[in-house]
């Protein structure tokens, strides 16, 4: 028999599989933000822990990989300064003539349908470091944030 129609194994076909890939840039997280990812890894150990078939198994394992790796790299933000935005913010700004109020925090911890944005999202980029009352340039337009109010993201 050729050596071109013998196949060794199914394995030696399929796709590899590659590690989740890392946000860019340091893993800053709020508190809360350090708290689920602990809440994370648990909940996949234990996943990990009661299935039963390899394939499955191996699925939890790479995402256990990622959630440990964000864990121990997890530094906690510093708190920002009262009236100024930084991670661990809750903002109220006006856009475009609507009010809208966003948390700005880590990147594991992001929720834009919560209005959770991540620092790295342009517009929480765009807002960090700023103050009450200030106006700032957004998407190409000139004064189009109005920050409105600065507070800690409560409990």
């Amino acid at each position: 028999m050729s050596v071109a129609f013998r196949r060794e194994s199914d394995e030696e076909h399929k796709e590899p599989k590659f590690e989740i890939p890392l946000p860019a840039g340091p893993n800053l997280v709020t508190a809360r933000g350090l708290a689920l990812t602990e809440a994370k890894v648990v909940e996949l150990e234990a996943a990990i822990a009661a299935e039963a078939e390899d394939e499955p198994r191996e699925v939890l394992r790479r995402e256990l990989r990622y959630w440990n790796t964000r864990r121990t790299t997890a530094e906690i933000a510093p708190p920002p300064e009262e009236g100024v935005v930084g991670i661990g913010s809750r903002v109220r700004i006006r856009l475009a003539g609507k009010e809208r109020v966003i948390d700005v925090v880590g990147n594991d911890e992001a929720d834009p349908h919560a209005d959770r944005l991540a620092f790295s999202a342009p517009l929480a980029n765009a807002l960090l470091g700023t103050e009450e009352g200030e106006r700032i340039d957004f998407n190409g337009r000139a004064e189009a944030i109005e920050i409105l109010e600065v507070s800690a993201i409560p409990n």
